[in-house]
């Protein structure tokens, strides 16, 4: 029934006499009316009208009132619509049909006037009632299915408030959230209409002092005993301190009259909240009217139902901040296994992500109309966030390989030792030689070549040693004549100490040595290649959420390339997606223009974009994507964050930074050990003997293709570039 009309009522009969009786008494007491003479008309018209009571004679030709009552209690659109029977007949199985069939009520003619008239309003006032409850309790669902489905914290607050005041017709609200352990109660929400006031929510933390838990303060003594205070006006109520909602108003020019204070309970019924609604206004005039009782249940049924949804929230809310704070540790132990390569996989992420928000504002259709969700966006966060793991289980010192002769340390120290060793044979052997000829009275100019054949053997020696060192560093391909001479001086031999033979160079110096670009061997190669299939087999063992299933997928598939060229599974362009194109282009970029690699020097940025469209033109990545990194300036956009960022770290106390410094290094000892020992048991045996076998020896296997190796581990000297993937 509408408050905007009067209601409209169908009757329905085939004697116009009747027909019109019913009109004008109905019409005298202001009600609408339409008739029908017969049953199909007036199914028509119930449809076309949609009348609030329907007044339905029995006995009519065609379709009886019995059978247009049956089929309006039938169909769900009009069976809520209250039917009267009138009936000539007294017969009781015609008034028991009639019930029947459905009819609300029955009416005898002849009939008086008043009776017709009282009838009618007592039906209309029950369905009125029906209407209201129909829609409070349809307005509380769609609230409870609202809150429910907010998983945004600050919003769901907000909206709880906003649901609270509407139900109410309230001006103003207030939302506290219990702190069991300070024991106080904290401002979440504040809102007031008149003095259009909104605090608390998306627009930040309330800088108010929290409310103790003071049983003498209303909200206090909610949280505390969970009982609903229902207030007419708060400056003549008694038992409780109203000091503060009277500074506020002197402050404000304010009036605090009737105020509803209900709690807000979880499920284990714990008063997590305390709803505070003040000064209820009469919808029509605006007046403050004290909370009517009938409001109390639903505002209760609310805030039970707020509750809930709060838990949730919360709950929801805490474990992704738990799953943020996990990933974040599993990054920082990867990139803290290696001094080298710190920060890498944070600026990996930032790459990525910057990248994805270049392609959401793409001005032209390269992309079609492919734009990333938040959802996806944080997928691809923790896709990037996740890529390397499979480098807790590879040897540090084949990620760390600066040079070819470095396993746990740098051998090239022993080849300098075992050098001096030489020398100093050689010098003895020159010395007892010199002793000799002088004994025997030789000529001056003996002992003259003598040290002359002794300062060309140690130059030899020096000149041999040097060019060992500059070959160490894997910066230059090793040509055919530069194995030359290292198996020339490897074939030169000394007798050491006890009189043994030993070579100038071990097989395993020899073989490392003879690296023909960078710094690995094929067997080390294998091992830095499989820790992207590492990545993935751990990831795939991973119960991600829905939102995330595409984590292992992504993170997989960042040393991918478009032609099948790439590792681990040789994936080509049809079956590698948006999001791991992006994350193989941001790893390729940082890994050229990183400046903490041991085995290799920075690229500029300009060469970085340029062997970036290099690999694009031979079919590696997405040409698509790395122009519009370029063009994006994603580079300089990270850069520019960085600096707003370490501005807002100069901006820290010293006390704060030495606590920061300290968490970090805390991390950094602790994290990488115990995340490696936790990974280790889901390796596959394949992976274990791999790791084993590097971190033994690092060299078992014949030498392979060593094209491969330039493109992990580039050398520092001038070369041709190379795309390079960390």
């Amino acid at each position: 029934m509408s408050t905007l009309r009067q209601p409209l009522i169908l009757v329905v009969d085939d004697e116009p006499t009747i027909t019109r009786l019913v009109e004008v008494n109905l019409q005298r007491e202001g009600f609408r009316v339409t008739k029908a003479a017969d049953g199909v008309e007036a199914l028509r018209k119930v449809r076309l009208e949609q009348p609030d009571l329907i007044l339905l004679d029995i006995m009519m030709p065609g379709l009886d009132g019995l059978q247009v009552c049956r089929v309006l209690k039938a169909d769900v659109g009009t069976r809520l619509i209250p039917v009267i029977v009138i009936s000539g007949q007294s017969a009781v199985h015609d008034w028991v049909g009639a019930l029947e069939a459905g009819a609300d009520d029955l009416l005898e003619k002849p009939f008086e006037p008043v009776e017709l008239v009282a009838r009618v309003r007592s039906l209309l006032r029950v369905k009125s009632r029906y209407d209201e409850m129909s829609q409070e309790i349809q307005r509380l669902t769609e609230i409870g299915i609202a809150l429910s489905a907010e998983r945004n914290l600050a919003r769901l607050l907000e909206r709880i408030v906003d649901e609270a005041r509407s139900l109410n017709h309230a001006d103003a609200g207030t939302l506290y959230t219990v702190d069991s352990e300070e024991e106080v109660l904290r401002f979440a929400i504040v809102q007031n209409e008149s003095m259009n006031t909104r605090l608390g929510g998306e627009r930040g933390e309330i800088p108010w002092p929290p409310v103790p838990l003071n049983p003498s303060n209303v909200s206090a003594y909610v949280a505390l005993t969970g009982d609903i205070v229902n207030i007419r006006d708060v400056y003549e109520a008694e038992g409780f301190d109203f000091s503060g909602p009277r500074k506020y108003d002197a402050a404000n020019g304010y009036r605090s009259q009737s105020m509803l204070v209900v709690p807000m309970r979880n499920h284990d019924d714990e008063v997590i909240g305390v709803l505070q609604l003040i000064n209820a206004q009469d919808p029509r005039t605006g007046d403050v009217v004290p909370f009517p009782e009938r409001n109390v249940e639903r505002t209760r049924a609310l805030a039970s139902q707020a509750g809930i949804a709060l838990t949730n929230a919360q709950l929801i809310h805490d474990l992704e901040a738990l799953l943020d704070g996990l990933l974040k540790v599993m990054a920082a132990a990867v990139d803290e296994k290696s001094a080298y390569t710190g920060g890498h996989i944070q600026r990996v992420t930032r790459y990525g992500v910057l990248l994805a928000e270049a392609v959401n504002n793409c001005p032209d259709d390269r992309f079609g109309d492919r734009r990333f969700t938040r959802d996806e966006l944080t997928e691809l966060r923790v896709a990037g966030l996740l890529h390397d793991i499979g480098k807790i289980v590879t040897p540090q010192h084949v990620v760390d390989k600066a040079t070819k002769l470095q396993t746990v340390y740098d051998r090239i120290q022993e080849v300098r030792t075992r050098f001096s060793v030489i020398r100093r044979g050689r010098e003895n052997e020159m010395l007892r030689r010199k002793l000799a000829l002088a004994q025997a009275g030789a000529a001056p100019e003996a002992l003259v070549r003598l040290d002359a054949e002794f300062a060309a053997d140690c130059e030899r020696l020096a000149d041999d040693l040097q060019y060992l060192e500059s070959i160490n560093l894997g910066g230059e391909f090793m040509a055919p004549d530069k194995l030359e001479r290292l198996q020339a001086i490897a074939a030169q031999t000394y007798v050491d100490d006890a009189g043994a033979t030993q070579p100038y160079l071990t097989e395993d110096e020899v073989r490392n040595l003879s690296i023909a670009r960078g710094t690995l061997l094929p067997e080390e190669f294998k091992v830095i290649r499989e820790h992207a299939a590492v990545s993935l087999r751990l990831l795939q063992q991973i119960p991600f959420a829905r939102k995330m299933r595409n984590v292992p997928t992504y993170a997989g598939d960042h040393h991918e390339a478009l032609d099948g060229s790439g590792y681990p599974r040789g994936k080509k362009a049809e079956d590698l997606p948006l999001q791991s194109r992006i994350l193989a282009i941001a790893d390729i970029f940082d890994a050229l223009t990183a400046s903490d690699r041991p085995y290799k020097n920075a690229y500029s940025v300009e060469k970085a974009c340029e062997i970036l469209r290099a690999d694009a033109s031979r079919g590696k990545v997405d040409p698509d994507l790395v122009e519009l990194f370029i063009s994006a300036n994603c580079y300089s956009r990270l850069r520019e964050d960085d600096a707003q960022a370490g501005s807002r770290k100069a901006l820290l106390s010293p006390a704060a930074q030495e606590t920061r410094e300290a968490v970090a290094e805390t991390i950094a000892e602790a994290v990488p050990a115990a995340v490696e020992q936790a990974v280790k048991d889901v390796l596959p045996d394949v992976v274990k003997e791999a790791v084993k076998e590097a971190i033994q020896e690092a060299a078992q296997e014949s030498a392979a293709d060593q094209a491969p190796n330039a493109a992990c581990h580039p050398p520092a000297k001038k070369r041709e570039p190379v795309s390079s993937g960390s």
